[in-house]
């Protein structure tokens, strides 16, 4: 068979061991045909092919973010963005500079919302109220998710349209902040932003595909050719459409939300079931909150807060039930988890279901299906004693390395020295735990160099905290890194066979940059270009000829 492409001068970092490096690859039509040196690819172009001098940049296997929730990223480019803002003021500037357009916004229906604050950045611990969003509209409902997602900032109006007063009780796995007279400030942790967010009106299909349109094009402009989507229905729906119309571009796993286990029980859904552009993925579960709130679930409680020991959002007993139930019906099971409590009680939870897979599995009671990939997101704090146990159990652990430069500040605030165990990529790496990368978008930029530099460099873009970095031994080398954000995205997705090496036979899916980020130094990484992304043998962004 002759190439309908072939890829030439390049380094072409393959992850592929039995071929680590390569300077030419050769693509018939969605698939790699050869890898190797010019001299060998270029005789099977086919005529009438397409020959693409490299001059000398860097392919790697496309970059996947494996953990992103994309409706809300596509719909966050629409909305006020609230990330970076050094003070209260700015972040009140920036609210009142978006007003204006929350009229003629077809996803807002006067309400405006918007993501990204952080009290700790603004220099204060106190959170802001309904007082400060009220002056600048009254007539307009706010709502605005801090930077983790899991605390809500809203106004007076977005308050009485939801029923919350001083009357209304805490839902379930959730907190209305109130003040000495028990008024709500305007401030809602973990269950009980959904008293607010269930009265603002739904995007229709037409528009959020609309958005993912706009998002999807973002996507490859910064490398991605896939992601695990941690979204609900409305997104899954958006995606089907794209993928019915022939605009399905990124290759995406579709993760569960567990009150929607039933259901996917019900229609017979299993992980796997898809094809290459969608395919579902795993049940979502909630074991926690988060730090920047302080309702991550910790074994000691917070710095200064001897009362505070975070928010357990699903109870053990509960997580065991849908956990089993998901794994009995070959849906594999992923957690939320945060605190060193809540990854505790996950592996607990865990261990019990793999022990009963194995036991099901030798009775035969289960059906011969591939070993589920269960999974933890976050784990951005472990107890030295739990730190096996990823391993121990075939656990993926799907973390951010964004988070880690992103939060070192407020983790060092709230958790003081037990930092040392938080975001411990290489732990978890020596332990023999398969080691997965995302963003976490729109909570972070979706973009994989920032999360790349800070995985190899623990600094921030400004070198902060200094040039060894924050805990610079849970540093990862640069082959870890990118391992992270393509073989181990496939392995997690049990795509193995056709995603994550570029090697014959698998799909051709690259992102091509400017410069060798292999050889370069850690503080020019995230002035690299994004010079091309291929996905499925097709240039979906390119900016040289």
């Amino acid at each position: 068979m002759s190439a309908t492409m072939i890829l030439l001068n390049g380094r072409i970092h393959t992850l592929n061991p039995q071929q680590p490096m390569a300077t030419a690859v050769a693509i018939r039509h969605n698939r790699i045909l050869a890898v190797g040196r010019d001299d060998e690819i270029r005789p099977l172009l086919a005529a009438g092919g397409e020959v693409v001098d490299l001059d000398g940049r860097c392919v790697t296997p496309g970059l996947v973010d494996a953990h992103v929730h994309f409706q809300h990223f596509a719909l966050s480019l629409q909305r006020v963005d609230l990330r970076g803002t050094q003070s209260l003021d700015e972040a009140l500037a920036r609210v009142a500079a978006k007003l204006p357009t929350v009229h003629r916004s077809p996803t807002t229906d006067n309400w405006l919302q918007g993501r990204g604050w952080r009290v700790n950045d603004w220099g204060q611990t106190e959170f802001p109220t309904a007082a400060h969003l009220d002056a600048i509209s009254k007539d307009v409902a706010i709502c605005l998710n801090d930077h983790s997602g899991h605390a809500a900032w809203v106004n007076s109006r977005a308050l009485r349209l939801a029923g919350i007063d001083g009357h209304r009780a805490d839902p379930p796995g959730g907190q209305i902040q109130r003040d000495v007279n028990g008024v709500p400030t305007g401030i809602l942790f973990e269950g009980a932003i959904d008293l607010v967010t269930r009265h603002i009106p739904q995007a229709s299909n037409a528009q959020l595909v609309a958005a993912m349109r706009e998002a999807q094009t973002y996507c490859w402009q910064v490398g991605l050719t896939g992601l695990h989507d941690f979204d609900g229905r409305a997104c899954f729906v958006a995606l089907q459409t794209l993928q019915q119309n022939g605009e399905l571009g990124l290759r995406v796993v579709k993760n569960v939300p567990v009150y929607r286990l039933e259901y996917a029980i019900g229609v017979g859904l299993r992980s796997g079931f898809g094809d290459e552009w969608l395919r579902i993925g795993s049940v979502k579960i909630f074991a926690d909150g988060a730090l920047g709130p302080r309702t991550a679930s910790m074994i000691a409680p917070y710095e200064g807060e001897p009362a505070n020991f975070g928010i357990v959002v699903t109870d053990k007993e509960e997580m065991m039930n849908k956990a089993s139930t998901a794994s009995a019906n070959g849906l594999s099971v992923t957690v939320h988890a945060i605190g060193d409590k809540a990854n505790h009680d996950v592996l607990d939870v865990f261990e019990a279901v793999r022990n009963r897979e194995a036991k099901a599995h030798a009775s035969g009671a289960y059906p011969k299906l591939p070993r589920l990939r269960h999974r933890i997101e976050h784990v951005q704090i472990i107890h030295p004693a739990d730190q096996h146990r990823l391993a121990q159990l075939d656990v993926i652990a799907s973390m951010q390395p964004i988070h880690a430069t992103s939060d070192m500040e407020t983790a060092a605030l709230h958790w003081g020295n037990r930092t040392k165990d938080s975001y411990a990529w290489r732990t978890m790496l020596n332990s023999g735990a398969t080691l997965v990368f995302g963003s976490d978008a729109p909570i972070e930029k979706i973009d994989p160099l920032p999360g790349i530099h800070a995985a190899v460099s623990r600094r921030r873009a400004d070198g902060s905290p200094g040039p060894e970095g924050w805990h610079p031994e849970q540093k990862l080398t640069m082959t870890e890194t990118i391992h992270a954000f393509t073989t181990a995205a496939a392995i997690t997705s049990g795509q193995e066979a056709q995603l994550g090496r570029i090697a014959p036979g698998m799909l051709a899916d690259f992102t091509i940059f400017g410069r060798d980020i292999f050889t370069i130094p850690d503080d020019e990484l995230l002035d690299v270009e994004i010079s091309g992304t291929i996905v499925g043998g097709e240039f979906k962004h390119r900016t040289f000829s």
